[in-house]
């Protein structure tokens, strides 16, 4: 770091597990130092003080001090727009959780005061950072499988949706805005400037009833490319974490960076030995003789998360310009409201066509 940049002080809004994470994060970062936090809740507070972390009596104070350039809201996704306005109107520049809001409507509302305040306004997208994720973007950034036609990302888990406020649709509960926002907005960064012209989806409600605890979504884009997006939370066996397909090959990405790439070497070759199934034979589905294909191992990427705090304070310094851009965030959040609605008519739902 510049010794002659000041540290950027950033007091957090709800100090609950990703609270705390920003806490662990920003504590790695020459560039931003934590001056406080402030949650409602007394045994949060106390886990607070005993870290030595100054605790703000209330969100006014916090506000109130002139010490304080930036707020980081890590609240239930209900209070994100009403706190992130008060920040902006304080002066501050603002993280805010994902999801920004609930709705595209709050955050264009959002966006409107923090552009007349002139303050910086990003959200944690923190999982464009992710290692599996960098890594297909790689793979598509060498062209080593050819022409892309299809990509599958999911995410399954079986414990069900968390016993808290996640639960509750009033606050922002279920996996479309709780795990479809990473997702979706990982597809996006894949696949730039592709216009996406169809959504057809459906959701799940296993063990929840008010909120999505699942869903499934077909995105066509205008390119041809097919996108499967899949998060489920009663899934007791799960799948790969990435599906990429194109003409020349295969990859599969996992949790990770475990997988593998499989290219074609000659596709002259194409004659195969018949599969013997029960009801008969298959050569169209019998797998390409060794010696016409190709294994790779995954290309090694590595990532470091606290690039996006180092981003945000030299975007405010002016020595950067902001990773997560708020355009990219709204088309994300009007993404899943398509979901939403392809989900809630049965129908498909032209987009951006």
């Amino acid at each position: 770091m510049n010794n002659d940049i000041r540290p950027l002080n950033i007091a957090i809004c709800g100090f609950g597990g990703m609270g705390n994470w920003h806490r662990e994060t920003i504590a790695k970062i020459d560039e931003v130092r934590l001056a406080g936090i402030f949650d409602i809740d007394p045994a949060r507070q106390a886990f607070a003080r005993e870290l030595g972390i100054r605790v703000y009596g209330s969100w006014h104070e916090l506000l109130s001090d002139d010490s304080v350039g930036a707020v980081t809201i890590a609240t239930p996704n209900d209070l994100h727009r009403p706190l992130a306005i008060d920040a902006f109107r304080a002066g501050k520049h603002v993280v805010c959780e994902k999801p920004v809001a609930l709705s595209s409507a709050e955050l264009a509302q959002m966006a409107s005061v923090a552009d007349a305040m002139g303050v910086v306004f990003t959200v944690h997208q923190n999982r464009r950072w992710d290692e599996d994720f960098r890594t297909v973007r790689k793979i598509l950034a060498d062209g080593t499988l050819g022409p892309l036609f299809r990509i599958e990302s999911c995410v399954l888990g079986c414990r069900g949706i968390p016993g808290d406020w996640r639960q509750l649709p009033e606050r922002g509960g279920g996996m479309i805005l709780d795990w479809g926002v990473h997702l979706l907005d990982q597809l996006l960064q894949l696949l730039p400037g592709d216009r996406i012209a169809t959504v057809r989806a459906s959701v799940d409600h296993v063990t929840n009833e008010l909120v999505d605890d699942g869903f499934y979504a077909e995105l066509g884009f205008a390119s041809g490319v097919a996108a499967h997006v899949e998060v489920g939370t009663s899934h007791f066996i799960t799948k790969p974490r990435w599906m990429v397909f194109g003409r020349d090959g295969s990859a599969q990405v996992d949790w990770g960076c475990k997988g593998r790439i499989v290219c074609v070497t000659d596709r002259s070759r194409n004659d195969a030995v018949p599969i013997r199934t029960a009801a008969g034979l298959t050569k169209t589905m019998a797998p390409r003789t060794d010696d016409t294909i190709r294994e790779f191992p995954l290309p090694p990427v590595k990532s470091d998360i606290c690039e996006f705090y180092r981003n945000f304070a030299a975007t405010i310094d002016g020595r950067a310009q902001i990773e997560v851009k708020l355009p990219e965030v709204a088309r994300v959040m009007r993404l899943m409201e398509a979901v939403r609605d392809s989900a809630a008519s049965g129908e498909t739902v032209r987009f951006e066509s």
